[in-house]
């Protein structure tokens, strides 16, 4: 392994003539998203080309995002500077500020989510898995697992656990509420958490990051200043942690400036939507379904995804709580496709009413995924910057992992900036390195083919995936192409079909849904979606019915055929970042707008 490590570096740059072809999705028939391309230009809109000398907040370490990898960056580097006054009094009276623009820390954030305890006992040694419940963020020790084949409606078969996929020791937990605590022990150190505040834009001198600039608060849906307005701010700082999450904003504009993802592949992305109830009896395992069922598997449809239940026993409460969501890859074809829609529709599998009946929903999110895996992770580090956790694309979507990759990436990134910043300088390519020698790029460098024959449909891609895994990636070998998801064509297709009628109770319609995820956006607030509203019905509707959030909305009587006028009802939109995949962009909305997710 070591020496297949040494050359990820030079592996992941590799010239587009090493790469092993496949199937251009536009040579099959219908309507590419990717032909109707956001109003959007991130190097003229979110780059800012200098620094206010005058209205203007300093700090040693500004990071973006206070997810699980910003949050374990700056808890990682207080433990750093408390023991260094020196290095600490020379960042200034505000060493480690974090930009979070939900109104809390883990606010905006979700996973499903099972996670391997080694890197968040590494940050907090002295904790006890056992305080972590007590602190509400985690919910119990996975002892107990199953996958299931879900042949049909009614049916289920029973599978071996992959080695890939095995949860034994590992943790049940909330990501929204591990970001309350690990704000919380953050600001205890002294770190300064700015929430409800946005990072709307990378400020950049010469070939160096210098900060970020906050966003305006207080305007209408016009732009223009209401009578509360509150100007954004240039924040001055030594280095910068891009943590911004998936499809991350200010990530995407510093991708482009230094070309950092040059000889990558492109991203690509699943969906995720979750609900979490209280059941009347207590789920005793994890249970993982893959492929089938509630998907149609036909090529044309392009349908790959599958679902989770986890138990959880909240120690605070005594509740008996279930985690359940859906996953599903968005390079799916069929227009109608809706992952909230297919998870109502999973609910009604005997399988799954046997675990909820009776129970009560109690939250309900949605969340983007990073899927592409090792060849697509970007360059990590620019002068003044690096970027960390789903931001870069560390999620192991064979593995059904991510959190402890953002956990481990943020404390590499707090060790490299700190050393430089002891140094003087403001070169953090030490990180790149820390990352490539790391449980990260060697676990993601296993699986870095196993995304791309997906990309040929579940029957005939599924067989190569399981030889992949089989061999560590070693067979089929070399460096497989990924396709953007909004390249793929769109047709008009019957998926639509098979979903149930929402009725309240057990099957919920996406507006509750909304109403669930504490959504507070201000119904004046200016729109942040970018997107073309005239485009052709295939466009919409795909749109339409990938939103968890009904953002999109094409009229009743809009033609069936050609362009349609769509409707963008933004301020339902939980920053999932779905739409930024498929066609779409996403930019930050106002700080404090969003969701207000707990316990998800």
């Amino acid at each position: 392994m070591g020496s297949r490590i040494a050359g990820m570096r030079s592996l992941r740059s590799a010239s587009s003539n090493s790469l092993t072809s496949h199937e251009n999705p536009r040579d099959r028939a219908g309507q590419v998203p990717a032909d109707f391309p956001p109003p959007v230009d991130p190097r003229q809109e979110f780059i800012k080309r200098s620094l206010d000398t005058e209205d203007r907040v300093d700090v040693g370490v500004a990071i973006v995002g206070g997810g699980t990898a910003g949050l374990a960056c700056a808890n990682r580097l207080m433990q750093l500077l408390a023991d260094d006054p020196e290095t600490s009094e020379r960042l200034g009276d505000v060493p480690v500020a974090v930009i979070e623009k939900a109104r809390s820390c883990g606010g905006h954030s979700l996973s499903g989510a099972l996670m391997q305890p080694g890197p968040l006992s590494e940050l907090f040694p002295e904790l006890s898995r056992e305080h972590w419940r007590q602190q509400g963020f985690a919910f119990g020790e996975v002892k107990k697992e199953a996958v299931y084949a879900l042949p049909s409606r009614r049916t289920k078969v029973r599978l071996p656990v992959p080695g890939i996929q095995r949860n034994h020791g590992n943790e049940v937990v909330a990501v929204s509420s591990l970001g309350r605590y690990l704000q919380r022990r953050a600001e205890e150190a002294g770190a300064l958490v700015l929430t409800e505040t946005a990072a709307t834009q990378l400020i950049v001198e010469g070939d160096a990051v210098r900060g970020v600039r906050s966003g305006d608060k207080g305007r209408d849906k016009d732009g223009e200043p209401r009578g509360n307005f509150e100007p954004g701010t240039d924040i001055a700082a030594m280095a910068t942690v891009l943590a911004d999450g998936c499809w991350g904003h200010l990530t995407d504009a510093a991708v482009c400036e230094f070309d950092l993802a040059e000889g990558r592949e492109p991203r690509v992305w699943e969906l995720g939507v979750k609900e979490l109830w209280r059941v009347q009896r207590p789920l005793d395992r994890v249970i993982h379904t893959v492929a089938g069922w509630p998907l149609r598997i036909r090529s044309r449809y392009h349908q790959i995804g599958g679902s989770w239940l986890y138990p959880m026993k909240d120690e605070k409460s005594g509740e008996n709580l279930v985690s359940i969501g859906f996953v599903l890859d968005l390079d799916y074809a069929d227009a109608t496709t809706s992952a909230h829609d297919l998870l109502q529709l999973l609910k009604t599998h005997p399988m799954v009413r046997k675990i909820l009946q009776g129970g009560e929903r109690l939250g309900w999110g949605a969340k983007a995924i990073p899927a592409g895996g090792f060849w697509a992770m970007p360059k990590l580090s620019v002068p003044g910057a690096v970027i960390a956790g789903d931001s870069a694309g560390m999620v192991n979507l064979a593995a059904l992992k991510g959190i402890h990759y953002a956990l481990k990436s943020g404390v590499l990134a707090a060790d490299a900036i700190y050393a430089s910043l002891q140094r003087g300088d403001n070169d953090f390519s030490a990180y790149d390195q820390a990352v490539t020698d790391s449980i990260i790029a060697r676990d993601l460098y296993r699986q870095r083919n196993t995304r791309q024959p997906f990309q040929q449909g579940l029957l005939r891609g599924g067989p190569l995936v399981g030889l992949m895994l089989l061999t560590g990636g070693r067979l089929p070998g070399g460096r497989w192409k990924l396709h953007p998801n909004d390249a793929q064509p769109m047709f008009l297709g019957s998926t639509r079909d098979s979903y149930p009628t929402p009725d309240g109770k057990y099957i919920f319609d996406k507006l509750s849904s909304v109403f669930l995820s504490g959504n507070a956006t201000r119904e004046d607030s200016p729109n942040h979606i970018r997107i073309q509203t005239r485009v052709p019905r295939e466009v919409a509707e795909t749109w339409a019915w990938m939103c968890p959030a009904g953002v999109y909305e094409v009229p009743a009587d809009a033609p069936e055929h050609g362009d349609v006028d769509l409707i963008v009802n933004y301020t339902n939109c939980v920053q999932c970042g779905a739409t930024s995949a498929k066609g779409g962009r996403l930019t930050p909305p106002e700080g404090g707008n969003g969701p207000a997710y707990h316990r998800i």
